[in-house]
């Protein structure tokens, strides 16, 4: 019956770095999932302003062709060239939208550093709490 009885006295204790811990865990993870999201948002946004820039050098060459070939009005250049200045407009947005993503990355990254450094400090807690026992 004395076995029964005896307890560890700092169960309480060892439950909240338990669960310290596996909070952690679970931050962390979530971190890690919204950097490799993020990741792959920049990865479009170039891949975007690639798809920018080729339209750009194929409008570019397409005019340069009709004019060497004497078929250009006046009006299909004006209409390309505004065309041309469209793109260059978006393709500088594309980039801002790419600094401003490389921004949100960064501060991924140092959420998923603290996460990492969360977790590690909960599991070190939780073994001392288990040595202890």
């Amino acid at each position: 019956m004395k076995k029964a009885q005896l307890k560890y006295r700092l169960e309480p204790l060892l439950v909240l770095k338990t669960r310290a811990r596996k909070n952690a865990e679970i931050r962390l993870a979530q971190a890690l999932a919204r950097l490799e999201r993020e990741k792959k948002q920049l990865k479009k946004l170039e891949e975007e302003k690639e798809a920018i820039i080729k339209r750009r050098k194929e409008c570019r060459r397409e005019l340069q062709d009709k004019m060497l070939a004497g078929q250009a009005h006046a009006r299909d250049g004006s209409v390309r060239v505004n065309y041309l200045r469209k793109l260059e407009d978006d393709e500088k947005k594309k980039e801002q939208e790419i600094e401003n993503q490389k921004q949100v990355i960064e501060n991924c990254e140092l959420m998923v550093k603290r996460a990492r450094r969360d977790y590690i400090d909960a599991v070190k807690d939780l073994r001392v709490i288990e040595k202890h026992k």
